[in-house]
């Protein structure tokens, strides 16, 4: 699934790449096009869904490799949100939101769940590279350098294994948490005192 959708235009109906691109950029904690937000510092899911997209454009071809090696390398260095949306201007349609009606301003409760989810599910990817990786690396150095010795990579399996498996085990929680604070970006976007809802709460 890449994010190269068309820019949506008037009272057009929009397409299944115009909703990628939205949910795209409502993956983050704040819109990093927004100039409000540029200068706030980004969290290790803001520079994942960066990655994300990175891995997924050098997947279908739209990154060669050096490019894709640089553009990671930016996203992992980067320190504020205005940092990271350049990494992937030509990736994803940078048009911008109108709050007050994309925003979550005016979202339902259910619309809130599904985001919650849609994050708790982008926190279970993260974490699923988080242990393939460093997985695959370390079984690589041990099978050309330490065959038939000590198999240490076990140690970097089980740890990054069980950060996974907590993710995924502690499903309700994490997303209960994600609906906390998109309940209170909402309250913010509104004006409004944040009150956790007796769901969110438990």
């Amino acid at each position: 699934m890449g994010w190269t959708g068309a820019v949506p235009h008037g009272g057009r109906v929009a397409s299944y790449d115009d909703r990628v691109d939205k949910e795209f950029w409502a993956s983050f904690s704040h819109d990093p096009r927004d100039a409000q937000y540029q200068s706030m510092r980004a969290s290790d899911q803001d520079r994942g869904v960066v990655q994300q997209a990175l891995t997924e454009g050098y997947a279908d071809g739209r990154l060669d490799r050096e490019e894709f090696d640089e553009r990671m390398d930016r996203a992992t260095q980067a320190r504020t949100l205005g940092e990271l949306a350049p990494i992937v201007s030509d990736l994803v349609a940078p048009t911008r939101l109108t709050p007050s009606r994309s925003g979550l301003a005016h979202a339902t409760p259910d619309e809130i769940h599904r985001r919650a989810v849609a994050a708790w599910r982008s926190d279970v990817r993260e974490a699923a590279a988080g242990f393939l990786i460093p997985s695959l690396i370390c079984l690589v150095i041990w099978s050309l350098v330490m065959w038939g010795e000590f198999f240490w990579p076990g140690f970097v399996m089980l740890g990054t294994g069980i950060n996974l498996l907590q993710t995924a085990i502690r499903r309700d929680d994490l997303i209960a948490s994600h609906e906390r604070k998109l309940e209170r970006k909402q309250a913010k976007e509104l004006g409004q005192p944040w009150k956790p809802n007796d769901k969110a709460s438990e």
